[in-house]
């Protein structure tokens, strides 16, 4: 019986934790670039359970239906598992929808590759394309961060710039004059970045960006990959699987009960 409690308090572990990312996706539906998270669940090794006291192949339980058991080994019941937790949490880097501002500063990637800020841990990765140019000129984002050049510098404006262009690689061009380019960067491997807050992505230990394969645009924004549905439906499945686990502990409970103050009581 105490096994039950555990088995089922893990699932509703995993549960929550699962509704934490799904609420997580809902919450950045509307956030410039962001990319949807996804969860693997892994069961813990199952048990393998056999009947007891059926040593014989002779007793009438083992002969049912001409059913026999192989050599002296009681017959098996069935797998029992032992409770769930979570294996993974793994993004989807799929292209999100492109819209369009008409912002001379908005940029979105289409294809692989990440913009590159500066930050006070050092330079991260965003797909985020949403800046603008502050009062002395530098190029921010909406979080106030410097966005860096393929050098790794400041990118700065010229104040009196009536037009500003920027190619497909990142190339700024201000009154057809080239004045920097984005640092514009991919990664080898899906996994070689992950989340690190703030729509911000840190490299992982080894890997080593170079230089993007996809295209800039200007004068738009990639909108995250959410769909509000599809996290609605998967939110009232999380919703019916940790409900029946709720029901499993209640069950659980109540048995313990029994035993301990039914069964158990001496006259």
């Amino acid at each position: 019986m105490w096994r039950g409690l555990y088995i089922a308090a893990s699932g509703m572990i995993t549960e929550t934790k699962h509704t934490d990312m799904i609420a997580n996706n809902l919450a950045n539906a509307s956030t410039t670039g962001y990319k949807r998270d996804d969860m693997a669940i892994r069961e813990f090794e199952p048990m393998l359970l056999r009947r007891i006291n059926d040593n014989s192949a002779d007793t009438k339980v083992t002969s049912f239906k001409g059913f026999r058991v192989e050599g002296n080994r009681a017959p098996i019941v069935g797998t029992l598992g032992l409770g769930s937790a979570v294996d993974e949490i793994a993004t989807e880097h799929l292209q999100g929808a492109m819209q369009t501002t008409g912002n001379t500063y908005d940029f979105a990637i289409s294809g692989q590759g990440y913009f590159v800020v500066n930050t006070i841990d050092g330079p991260r990765y965003t797909r985020d394309g949403g800046f603008y140019r502050s009062t002395n000129g530098t190029l921010l984002n909406m979080r106030g961060q410097e966005v860096l050049s393929s050098r790794g510098r400041s990118i700065r404006i010229p104040e009196n710039a009536q037009r500003v262009n920027v190619s497909s690689d990142g190339r700024i061009y201000a009154d057809g004059a080239e004045v920097a380019q984005l640092g514009f960067v991919q990664f080898a491997g899906k996994n070689a970045v992950i989340k690190q807050g703030d729509n911000l992505y840190r490299p992982q230990e080894g890997a080593r960006p170079q230089q993007a394969t996809g295209t800039i645009e200007q004068g738009m924004l990639e909108m995250s990959n959410t769909s509000i549905v599809t996290e609605m439906v998967e939110l009232i499945n999380n919703y019916r699987v940790y409900e029946a686990g709720s029901k499993a502990v209640q069950t659980q409970d109540t048995l313990l009960d029994k035993a301990v103050n039914d069964v158990g009581r001496t006259s």
